[in-house]
């Protein structure tokens, strides 16, 4: 009698049942839009600002209406083409070294058997991910000051002093390497995640076949990685031109601007501190444009490698 009733509920009656639910879904996720309309959608208005001779007292409706000039003279200055070459070479740097030390990270760890030790190594490299760069830079600095415990190493071996955080040749590495060491341990928990998927069968056929411990990591480890290593790349990719403002920002001084200046500090100076509104926001448009092309060609790479994307 249940089934029969059951049956003879209207298809519309259903459609409107689940549509009642749809709309609780929708409801959970209202007060998130709305915040991401308020902080992300409402500011693009601002980027008028890029087209304008932007002056406070008169607002952006009421600037000067100026077009393109701000793009040509942001390419005209000496100090542009420097800026988005150091945002390049630090962000590619970091892109590329944040993705080969997780993923060995976490092969390594995946092969320690013993789960207090792997919990252990798990607990301590990531740490430093949950620390602001606003207190990393004391301890990076004292690291790397002429007393610290680098150059007292380096000293003690008969060497030179080395001034890493005022030396443009040496800042650039140390801003790289610390970037790496603080993100690493947390980067690998993806990989760690995508470890887990992996058939142990595998691992014990190749066994059978008398691969050794290092020939199945090759051979079969790293090819179930490279699935999950394609899309963090093309994810990571669209971030390419955010190099790290808080973490340059707080260790950089003008002596090293020649090789740690990246577009974001310069559209910090250029707009906040010099007050060129109009010429740091025609920099952070460009920046824009240029990351949500790069998003969009990293997509379409990873779905040609793998056969999906992120959207």
């Amino acid at each position: 009698m249940k089934q029969e009733m059951t049956k003879s509920i209207p298809a519309s009656q259903k459609k409107r049942k689940l549509g009642n639910e749809e709309m609780f879904l929708h409801l959970m996720i209202l007060p998130g839009m709305i915040m991401l309309g308020i902080f992300v959608f409402v500011p693009l208005f601002g980027s008028l600002m890029a087209f304008e001779n932007y002056v406070p007292a008169k607002g952006i409706l009421g600037s000067k209406w100026v077009g393109l000039d701000n793009f040509k003279f942001l390419f005209s200055l000496p100090d542009s083409k420097q800026v988005f070459m150091n945002t390049l070479i630090i962000a590619f740097a970091k892109l590329v070294l944040n993705i080969i030390i997780p993923v060995t990270f976490a092969i390594l760890l995946n092969e320690i058997n013993v789960k207090i030790f792997k919990r252990m190594f798990q607990t301590v490299v990531y740490l430093p991910h949950f620390l602001s760069w606003v207190v990393l830079a004391t301890v990076v600095t004292n690291m790397f000051s002429l007393s610290g415990p680098f150059n007292a190493v380096i000293t003690a071996f008969g060497g030179d002093a080395i001034q890493f955080m005022s030396d443009n040749s040496w800042f650039r590495k140390v801003i790289i390497g610390t970037d790496v060491w603080k993100e690493f341990g947390y980067n690998s928990v993806v990989y760690l995640a995508a470890l887990t998927g992996i058939s142990l069968d595998f691992y014990e056929a190749a066994s059978i076949d008398g691969a050794n411990r290092f020939q199945q990591i090759l051979h079969i480890t790293v090819p179930a990685l490279l699935p999950t290593i394609i899309l963090m790349t093309a994810l990571n990719l669209g971030n390419i031109l955010n190099a790290g403002f808080d973490q340059i920002f707080n260790l950089y001084n003008p002596l090293v601007y020649e090789t740690s200046d990246i577009i974001d500090t310069y559209v910090y100076r250029i707009g906040m501190v010099e007050r060129q509104y109009s010429i740091g926001a025609a920099v952070g448009l460009l920046k824009s444009i240029i990351s949500f092309i790069l998003i969009l060609g990293a997509n379409k790479c990873a779905k040609k490698a793998t056969g999906s994307g992120i959207f």
